[in-house]
């Protein structure tokens, strides 16, 4: 079908019409590209400020829910629920099928090219829907547990819940709507949360956490539809389903390949040490990951975005993408160090006496999670570079032999599957470097570089913070937390200052470029100071 306006027309509607000014490169004669990089500077650090205060809002008050839960759940019942939820956002994928991660990154975008991927999101997003409903008793045999069964197909609705609003999302953050996307997923997750401890109280059970993972999506996607004040048209273009297709098919691949290796060690776990054993797993995973979102779940959407407005210039693309590296090192390996030293005092308190069995297997991910940092960011990388198909191969390899050690390794428990996992990392850290030094046409010394300072004040810090763990082994545990944590900050601090000075003032005029820093004298003065002089 053919829209009434022209294809001139259609693309300022997309390009201008649903972002705000803001978000739109300066075309004004006197711009130039160092002026365009300190816009999209300033948009990239108010955009991982705004998203990292919703998701220290979210898991804050996370935190609460999953204390309450895991005192009135069952292992068991985090086990089937985790088991179902494995192979979810398979489906949704493909019912996105990466179109999404194309408008993200894209030059350009129209009408046209938005309806055609929302019309084939939706339309997927209902046939897989019915497809996981008919297909769930495969699964709980898979799975071994029948109780997966109604679990998964109660939760077989999320996919179409996604899948509608997958393309205002992806508007939202395309035009570095940063602020408005942290608010409408701190709204969700609080509400979730609430539904879940509400039906928990009540008795319901396993549903609880069913009734939290649908409950999110929901009220995200109908805000996100709000927000973008976007409706679609009654068209699909050939043309433009082929160049979504191309891109996106490669982002599918390396999507596809870490769900069938999620699915594929949930089902090996719960099948050879059962449920409980998964349960355990699960919530050493939630742990770490909690972290990790609270000190760089804004990594990805940001940079990918930030990433593809500057791609053309590789001067600027290496420097920014080294600065960020840095920061992101600095801020993510401190309170994963932490976690490796308290873990064991950590998870009762947070969890309950019940899942100590959880807390050796944090500990180990949480020291494999440091090493991960910079795949997080070398992710948004390549896709902000245009390249997810390099990113595919990478993700193949890496994830096959993931689940390959974590099928040798199981027989001997959880721990050894920690253990194997961690060995992987540093393979897979070390494969990265090479992958991006030709993808920035850099020495792999200088990509090399933020890796060495932050294994050091790793190392420094987690061996000041055991030593303390031991000698305050009388104290009550909330105490020798305070102290552990106090210990690894001043060592990490001094050792990052020693190795990299510049990792503390880059991470000042990073905060004073946005919105919240400028309402800061010294932080607004530093900004002016670092904009004269970039």
């Amino acid at each position: 079908m053919n829209g009434r306006r022209g294809d001139a027309d259609l693309e300022r509607s997309a390009e201008n019409e649903w972002a705000p000014p803001s978000a739109i490169p300066s075309a004004t004669p006197g711009s130039t590209d160092a002026v365009e990089e300190a816009a999209v500077g300033r948009q990239a650090a108010s955009g991982v400020l705004w998203l990292t205060a919703q998701k220290w809002t979210i898991r804050l008050l996370g935190f609460v829910t999953i204390a309450v839960l895991t005192r009135l759940l069952s292992p068991e019942d985090f086990g089937t629920v985790a088991a179902a939820s494995t192979i979810l956002p398979f489906f949704y994928l493909l019912a996105d099928l990466g179109f999404a991660a194309y408008i993200v990154q894209a030059a350009k975008v129209n009408q046209r090219m938005l309806s055609t991927a929302f019309w084939f999101s939706v339309s997927a997003g209902a046939v897989l829907c019915a497809v996981l409903f008919v297909i769930a008793p495969l699964m709980g045999a898979l799975f071994g547990d029948p109780g997966v069964v109604p679990v998964l197909q109660a939760l077989s609705f999320w996919v179409i819940l996604t899948a509608f609003g997958s393309v205002p999302m992806a508007m939202l953050r395309r035009s570095m709507r940063f602020a408005v996307l942290a608010g409408q997923g701190a709204i969700a997750a609080v509400i979730a949360q609430v539904v879940a401890m509400v039906m928990a109280f009540s008795g319901m059970g396993v549903w609880a956490l069913v009734g939290q993972s649908l409950v999110a999506p929901t009220i995200t996607t109908i805000l996100a539809w709000i927000s973008t004040r976007w409706h679609p048209n009654l068209m699909f273009s050939r043309r433009e389903f082929a160049t979504l297709t191309r891109f996106g098919g490669q982002v599918l691949g390396v999507e596809f390949v870490a769900m069938v290796r999620a699915s594929g060690e949930a089902a090996v776990i719960s099948s050879t040490l059962g449920l409980a054993a998964l349960g355990y797993m699960n919530i050493a995973q939630r742990l770490v990951q909690v972290v990790q979102d609270l000190t760089g779940g804004a990594i990805v959407p940001v940079t990918t975005v930030a990433f593809a407005r500057i791609r053309e210039n590789q001067d600027r693309l290496l420097s920014a993408y080294l600065r960020a590296l840095r920061m992101s090192y600095a801020a993510l390996s401190l309170p994963l160090t932490i976690v490796a030293v308290a873990a064991p005092m950590i998870v009762p308190i947070l969890f309950g006496a019940a899942w100590e069995t959880s807390y050796p297997v944090a500990q180990i991910l949480a020291m494999a999670g440091a090493l991960t940092v910079g795949a997080w960011l070398d992710h948004g990388l390549f896709y902000g570079v245009g390249k997810p198909g390099k990113w595919f191969v990478y993700a193949l390899v890496i994830d096959g032999i993931t689940f390959g050690m974590t099928a040798i390794l199981v027989h001997s428990g959880l721990i050894a599957v920690a253990w194997g996992f961690l060995g992987v990392c540093v393979v897979a850290t070390i494969s990265r470097w090479f992958l991006v030094a030709r993808i920035l046409s850099a020495p792999v010394r200088r990509i090399v570089g933020p890796f060495l300072f932050m294994i050091t004040a790793v190392v420094t810090s987690g061996a000041a913070g055991w030593g303390v763990m031991l000698i305050t082994t009388s104290l009550p545990d909330v105490v020798s937390i305070v102290l552990v944590g106090a210990a690894v900050t001043l060592v990490h601090v001094t050792v990052t200052r020693m190795l990299a000075p510049q990792v503390i003032s880059e991470g000042l005029i990073f905060i004073a470029r946005s919105r919240w820093g400028r309402r800061i004298p010294i932080l607004r003065n530093r900004r002016v100071t670092s904009d004269a002089t970039s």
